[in-house]
């Protein structure tokens, strides 16, 4: 039998809230979602989105909620995120995104992380989380 899950956030201090993250949130009861990382190249309604930044992370984050939705939570469920980007000048965007689909001071944890190459062309960033209902 689950129990329903406790969720605490610690305070982030002023930078982490501009930034949009939580130094740690912890989690008691309730059930723990592994999501694979989420990357696309088309929108939810299959219109093409390579290489495009903002377009491809609003569709990673719907594309999470979607599944979370299957399982019986949402975004808001979300604890920790690791984020990849192809280029860091994208990592301010990235956060003010972020900062629009989760309550203040309830951001998950976070690292955001630059590298080369993703496993298909046009795709510049990928989202893997964990979430606890």
């Amino acid at each position: 039998m689950n129990s329903k899950a406790t969720v605490t956030y610690l305070e982030s201090n002023e930078m982490q809230k501009s930034r949009a993250f939580s130094p740690a949130v912890i989690t008691e009861g309730g059930r723990t979602v592994w999501l694979a990382g989420q990357t696309t190249t088309t929108d939810l309604e299959g219109n093409d989105i390579t290489g495009q930044f903002e377009a491809q992370c609003r569709a990673c984050f719907a594309m999470i909620d979607k599944t979370l939705h299957r399982v019986g939570g949402s975004l808001a469920n979300l604890v920790t995120m690791t984020v990849f980007i192809s280029d860091p000048r994208n990592g301010d965007a990235f956060v003010k995104i972020r900062s629009t689909l989760f309550e203040a001071g309830r951001y998950p944890a976070s690292a955001l992380i630059t590298v080369s190459h993703f496993a298909r062309p046009g795709i510049v960033l990928e989202i893997q989380g964990v979430a606890v209902l």
